[in-house]
């Protein structure tokens, strides 16, 4: 989450009059992440998150989002459904940007999760692939590997700012991944971002699951490697947590599970998983506006990942 666009407390009060949902109390804008625009809006009825779609959300793939959110809510998941206003939309303009004002649900990120915490996200996991077992829509997925081919020539000689060599380390990578991606395993329509920071928790209980907007159909099991890497080491990519991620493949088994292929190839997949943050962090550092309200990411926290799962045993992943 962050803000780029600003929002008057005037043109969200108008918006609100169009909606059951009571009037404007307050409003602040949220300052954590790089996607889009957030705001925390609190009316007479009850609190919300007011959501503007920025540049890197193509609004047609809006309704797509919209309609896996209510999937999943349906099937007794805890996703924050979009709002309809009085007219039944979902998705509305504010401040020349595609929004939606959408249920605010209860808990907390944490930021240096447990096992216990782990456990339970794998579990959540899990209950969300099997949710999404009768999901007929699809979303190509733009950021896959030949997304990642793509936004290393967008980066271009522009990594070896962030890190002297990085430009090679990334293309080695890329070559690794054309020869070692798995092409036989099952897809389904995944998160694809599932960090700490877009689950909600309340001690070592999921309450909610957030931020669907990387959500697309590829291999599924690539989603429990995404979790993984987020999962299971310190913020900078330093110090693998074993136990999280023991716990984490435990709790993903207990309601959904691995097949021996999944297994076996989670190497590639959670390198490839480590590239793919690398990149957009990367790209970000290098392209947010001076004046965003938004928190940079380091992308050097994923090629320490990257080194660690690149020599990791089996074993050492809970697998």
């Amino acid at each position: 989450m962050a803000v780029y666009t600003q929002v008057s407390a005037e043109a969200l009060s108008a918006l609100l009059d169009d909606y059951d949902v009571g009037s404007l109390v307050s409003v602040k804008g949220i300052a954590e992440g790089v996607e889009n625009s957030n705001y925390l809006v609190d009316t007479t009825d009850n609190r919300f998150i007011l959501t503007l779609y920025e540049k890197r959300v193509d609004s047609a793939d809006l309704p797509f989002f919209m309609a896996l959110l209510d999937h999943l809510a349906d099937k007794g998941l805890p996703v924050p459904r979009a709002i309809r206003d009085r007219a039944g939309r979902q998705i509305r303009e504010v401040a020349g940007r595609p929004a939606c004002l959408i249920e605010f649900l209860p808990g907390v990120s944490v930021s240096h999760p447990t096992p216990a915490q782990a456990r339970s996200t794998g579990v959540a996991l899990g209950r969300m692939h099997a949710a999404l077992a009768d999901f007929t829509c699809e979303r190509p997925n733009t950021l896959g590997l030949a997304g990642w081919h793509a936004l290393a020539a967008r980066c271009g000689e522009d990594l070896d700012r962030i890190s002297p060599g990085l430009g090679r380390r990334v293309a080695d990578e890329l070559a690794w991944l054309d020869q070692h991606w798995p092409s036989n395993l099952v897809r389904s329509v995944i998160h694809a971002d599932l960090f700490p920071d877009n689950v909600l928790m309340r001690g070592a209980s999921v309450t909610g699951i957030i931020d669907f907007y990387f959500a697309c159909s590829d291999v599924r099991a690539w989603d429990v490697a995404v979790t993984h890497s987020a999962w299971c080491f310190e913020n900078d990519g330093t110090g693998y947590r074993a136990a999280c991620g023991e716990a984490l493949i435990a709790g993903y088994d207990e309601t959904f599970g691995l097949s021996d292929e999944e297994r076996a190839a989670f190497h590639a997949l959670a390198r490839g998983s480590c590239l793919r943050f690398m990149l957009t962090r990367a790209w970000d550092w290098l392209n947010t506006p001076a004046d965003a309200m938004v928190t940079r990411k380091d992308p050097l926290a994923f090629l320490r990942r990257l080194d660690f799962y690149r020599d990791a045993a089996p074993e050492m992943l809970g697998l």
